[in-house]
């Protein structure tokens, strides 16, 4: 963590809590979620078939793929029906009124 590479990528005040978007990180597309004040940040492709997980429905902690409903828990990248799936997971933090991702090693634009 101590010398993690965060970046700005929205502000709080973008994404009411149980509200999630799509976020671009050094080159790489991310879900954010805000979790009841908590935000949460993950791979945005769904390894199904690619769907936007940011713009999936939230649910508590879990989001559900758009595409095809696969839903995943946004603190654990893992998917709920089958753990056998996951998304990768991304450091956030808050500094002032900005949400800052560092993205996990491996997680970089194709």
């Amino acid at each position: 963590m101590g010398n993690r590479n965060f970046i700005t990528a929205a502000r709080v005040a973008d994404i009411p809590p149980g509200t999630g978007r799509t976020v671009e990180v050094d080159g790489v597309w991310i879900a954010l979620f805000n979790v009841e004040g908590t935000f949460y940040a993950i791979d945005n492709t769904c390894p199904h078939t690619g769907g936007p997980l940011g713009e999936g429905k939230l649910c508590g902690t879990a989001v559900a793929c758009p595409w095809h409903g696969w839903r995943f828990n946004v603190v654990t990248g893992r998917r709920e029906d089958n753990p056998d799936f996951e998304v990768a997971c991304c450091e956030v933090r808050i500094k002032g009124d900005f949400v800052q991702i560092s993205l996990p090693p491996g997680l970089s634009a194709p």
